[in-house]
């Protein structure tokens, strides 16, 4: 009993938030951490609209990932400032956060996220992503110098997500600075979203890759049904969109493009799951949902 209760104290188990602006990699990070995908990703910023929370047990150490929307400078949505309440919310209540910037591409909206980090008390850990962009390696040295003059940075990092360069370096650290904690999660538990959730993730993702670049900032997901019988999984899912201009493009010729979305998405759900799926979408107008609270709550926006 003595022995068990000593191994129990000396876990370690704590909140790392993944931070930063839209499209430097939060998502392929975490994803790489975990070793499954499990955040959508795409080359289009602000893909991820929700904080994804990824569960990695290992040995004695519990790291309970939040990804987090790209904290940006757009204004005016509802649904921009519902990105950026999710990112920030939780910088105060976290064991460590990684800012995670771009090798090479310092923003406005890069030095706006250092302004939020002032306050924090927590370790903060630069992670410089897409160091395989660097053409020279002896560039690293000096960006790092100059990344680290920001913010009194707990560890400077550079990785490639893409890659999984460095990622081990990364994880080590975390694991020595969570706090010693029980564990907050099963052992097995990778998130806390539900299947449903993920399955309209997978669509939303595969309907930003189809399509242009703005059509995605006024298109969502909604799974209506989520059957699970003995041998198949039956999801219907609604995608809703703000005028019937963008309904035509989803749709496409002769129903061409959506059908290309609903094979993708279930043949990703269907690896996800382990199970036959079977997936049928719907194209709805919903004039204004982006800018209306209500119409948000609705469709999942909620905090």
């Amino acid at each position: 009993m003595v022995d068990s209760e000593m191994s129990e104290s000396k876990r370690h188990c704590g909140y790392v938030a993944i931070v930063g602006r839209p499209n430097v990699g939060k998502s392929t990070l975490l994803n790489h951490i975990l070793g499954m995908k499990l955040s959508i990703t795409s080359r289009k910023p602000q893909t991820t609209r929700h904080q994804i929370l990824g569960v990695k047990t290992v040995d004695s150490v519990q790291a309970v990932y939040v990804d987090t929307p790209g904290i940006h400078q757009r204004r005016g949505t509802a649904i921009n400032k519902y990105m950026n309440r999710a990112a920030t919310s939780l910088l105060n209540d976290v064991d460590i956060i990684l800012f995670v910037v771009q090798a090479k591409k310092w923003t406005e909206e890069d030095q706006a996220i250092i302004e939020k980090l002032q306050s924090v008390t927590c370790p903060v850990l630069l992670i410089v992503n897409k160091m395989d962009m660097l053409e020279n390696k002896k560039q690293l040295l000096p960006l790092i110098q100059k990344l680290s003059t920001k913010l009194d940075f707990t560890e400077v990092i550079p990785v490639s997500a893409l890659n999984g360069t460095n990622i081990d370096v990364l994880e080590n650290k975390v694991a020595s600075l969570l706090p010693e904690n029980a564990y907050f999660y099963p052992e097995d538990q990778v998130t806390d979203r539900s299947m449903r959730f993920l399955a309209a993730e997978i669509i939303r993702e595969k309907l930003i890759r189809e399509l242009g670049q703005e059509l995605p900032y006024t298109s969502t997901v909604n799974i209506d049904k989520y059957d699970e019988d003995v041998d198949i999984v039956r999801i219907h899912a609604t995608i809703f969109v703000e005028s019937k201009g963008q309904k035509a493009i989803i749709i496409g010729k002769k129903g061409i493009r959506l059908k290309s979305i609903g094979t993708k998405a279930r043949e990703d759900i269907s690896k996800m799951i382990e199970s036959k799926v079977y997936l049928n979408l719907w194209v709805k107008v919903r004039e204004g949902w982006s800018n209306d609270e209500r119409a948000l709550r609705g469709l999942g926006y909620s905090e």
